[in-house]
């Protein structure tokens, strides 16, 4: 039987009564997590709450804000620094940014490898942050007049950027956020209302969330602070700030060495994978409900039957997985598409165009808490559960109708003087047309509630569909899902001068909008196989 039958759900209790008493949930062992008064739910249970997060899991949470304050403070910068400061053009500036995500997510699998086979995931949040900082400090240094001056300029952004900022981010991105769902006492947890219970698998959705929310709150502050700097002061100070900033994180986040939940590295846990998987072609049996199934039971191996079912599950994670990268392509033109469009349009003095990032994680620092507290409750409560297919679905949607604003606004500001489509003779670099730059702000606040649904979900997705031993490797497959956004990125910057700007952002809407309803028809049925997982644990 193919795999892409397998998947449906009625078929999913044979493979899964296989692990029987070996499976409890992603509990892991069955014994209560350090904080956690039961494993298995309780005969009185009536409904789950999420629970309150731990002073070190906040810890974690710290650090990630004050790297994301870093990331985007300089990141946002590079554009308008790379044309203004490097000489380079609007859409060498494009493809460099976008070869700068690039490697921040490229390397996200190298440091899923590192924390599962050698060091754990501590020490390479530690020894990755350690190059990402070494790497702020040259982009700080060669961005002084003294480094441009001299020709140093582009050769220590290079370095700085592609050398080493881009594996420090990319090791730490593929570790952080499972390191912190680790923070969280497995279980359920009595409250003070009989038949509730908090649900340690809600505790995580909450800290994921308010992970994402951190996220935002230090990228807010760095899209607000850097870039002004840089107009009022210098790149050199603004550069240097995010380094601080960084330092200050790292300083937090070794403070809880000695009180963190430390997971031993598992070993060559790939190889693992790749024998299990071999060894289910070659005890490939018919009737199986799942190709994998053939090694379940498998005597004298190095896996169990609940890694056996968390490979298959990660399968078909990886799967759904396949269609962020257009999203994420999407999602890359707020750091310089946008920025390019903001800059033909009319703006106050005081503002940089880039600072307009800042509103997309405003949005995000205000909407998460709200849907946290407020929106997702309430539609438990009445008994309408999102399953991830839906949210990522619904996400999707939301972006393709803020792409749709941000095409037809394009096309507006062609039709407005006095450059319009800004392809006249004598046209000035800084040209702007008569339309107010604030129009930006929709764009930016529909990408911020795509978000949610989207990027939220898939760091959850991949954490609760992996094996202990695969949950670094699966979230950097859904991390490294970036990489592929970037280089759609990098083909699409060939197009980004005015004005095939334009056909670049309707292309775009279209395409996601069409990948959107594709989506959901071939996945659709993965919310009934996690809703009968979740019932099975």
């Amino acid at each position: 039987m193919t795999e892409q039958n397998s998947d449906k759900p009625d078929l999913v209790a044979s493979s899964e009564q296989a692990v029987n008493e070996t499976n409890v949930a992603d509990f892991g062992p069955p014994t209560a997590s350090k904080g956690a008064d039961i494993v298995e739910r309780p005969a009185d249970m009536e409904r789950g709450m999420a629970g309150k997060l731990s002073v070190w899991t906040l810890l974690v949470v710290i650090m990630e804000l004050c790297e994301r304050f870093a990331y985007y403070g300089a990141s946002l910068m590079f554009n308008i620094y790379l044309q203004t400061m490097l000489g380079r053009s609007k859409s060498e500036a494009v493809v460099l940014n976008r070869v700068n995500q690039f490697m921040s997510y490229a390397t996200t699998i190298l440091g899923a490898i590192i924390a599962d086979q050698f060091l754990g995931k501590y020490k390479t949040i530690v020894v990755f942050a350690v190059v990402y900082l070494i790497g702020l400090v040259v982009l700080t240094i060669s961005s002084t007049d003294f480094a441009i001056d001299g020709g140093f300029g582009l050769a220590g952004f290079c370095i700085a950027v592609f050398g080493f900022i881009g594996f420090g981010t990319g090791g730490i991105k593929s570790n952080v956020s499972s390191f912190m769902a680790e923070q969280i006492p497995v279980g359920y947890k009595q409250t003070g209302t009989p038949g509730v219970y908090e649900d340690s698998r809600l505790t995580t959705e909450r800290g994921f969330r308010y992970f994402y929310w951190a996220i935002n709150v230090g990228a807010f502050a760095g899209m607000l602070a850097c870039p002004q700097v840089a107009k009022n002061k210098s790149y050199a100070l603004a550069f240097m700030i995010p380094t601080i900033m960084f330092f200050v994180g790292i300083l937090a986040f070794i403070t809880g060495t000695k009180r963190y939940t430390k997971k031993q590295p598992q070993g060559t846990v790939l190889i693992k994978v790749w024998k299990c998987m071999r060894y289910a072609r070659a005890h490939k049996r018919e009737g199986q409900s799942h190709w994998l199934d053939s090694s379940l039971d498998a005597r004298d191996e190095e896996w169990n039957n609940e890694f056996v079912i968390g490979l298959q599950r990660s399968l078909r994670a990886c799967k759904v997985f396949l269609f962020y990268p257009l999203y994420w392509s999407v999602y890359g033109n707020m750091s310089d598409l946008f920025i390019n469009q903001g800059l033909t349009m009319r703006r106050p003095a005081w503002l940089s165009v880039d600072q307009l990032n800042a509103i997309n994680s405003l949005v995000l620092i205000v909407a998460i808490p709200v849907f946290d507290n407020y929106v997702f409750p309430l539609l438990r409560r009445l008994g309408f559960k999102m399953g991830p297919i839906v949210r990522i679905t619904t996400g999707f949607a939301i972006a393709v109708g803020g792409f749709i604003y941000v095409t037809i606004l394009q096309k507006v500001i062609y039709t407005r003087g006095p450059y319009y489509d800004f392809t006249g003779p004598n046209v000035p670099a800084n040209a702007t047309n008569d339309i107010s730059v604030w129009l930006q702000i929709v764009p930016y606040a529909v990408l911020a509630i795509s978000e949610i649904f989207t990027s939220v979900t898939g760091l959850e997705f991949a954490f609760s569909q992996a094996p202990a031993e695969l949950k670094s490797v699966l979230t950097s497959v859904f991390l490294f899902t970036n990489c592929g956004g970037s280089l759609i990125g990098m083909i699409l910057g060939i197009w980004s001068s005015d004005p095939q700007v334009l056909y670049v952002f309707a292309a775009q809407a279209i395409i996601l909008g069409v990948l959107a309803v594709v989506f959901y028809f071939c996945f659709r049925h993965y919310d009934a196989m996690v809703a009968e997982q979740e019932q099975f644990n």
